[in-house]
């Protein structure tokens, strides 16, 4: 683990006591700790691609085609008899 000694603002310091009281953190530095986590999976989650979200939706469009059930397909290919 690395120490650091940071120098914030008063409102920095009050979004990290906030933090703090509401996840039931121990200190500051879990806050910072958990600040950090959010903000990774925010930024720096993979983004998706426009063409694959257009390929999803041009997808969802087409029509739907019924399977049915198990029971369905076991009378079609008559299995389990």
């Amino acid at each position: 683990m690395v120490k650091a000694l940071i120098d914030i603002t008063d409102d920095a310091n009050r979004i990290l006591n906030v933090v703090k009281a509401a996840y039931s953190l121990k200190d500051k530095s879990q806050a910072i700790d958990m600040m950090a986590k959010e903000y990774e999976a925010l930024v720096f989650e993979p983004k998706i691609k426009a063409s694959y979200l257009k390929k999803i939706e041009k997808i969802s469009k087409e029509k739907r085609i019924h399977v049915g059930s198990i029971e369905d397909f076991d009378k079609k290919y008559q299995i389990n008899k």
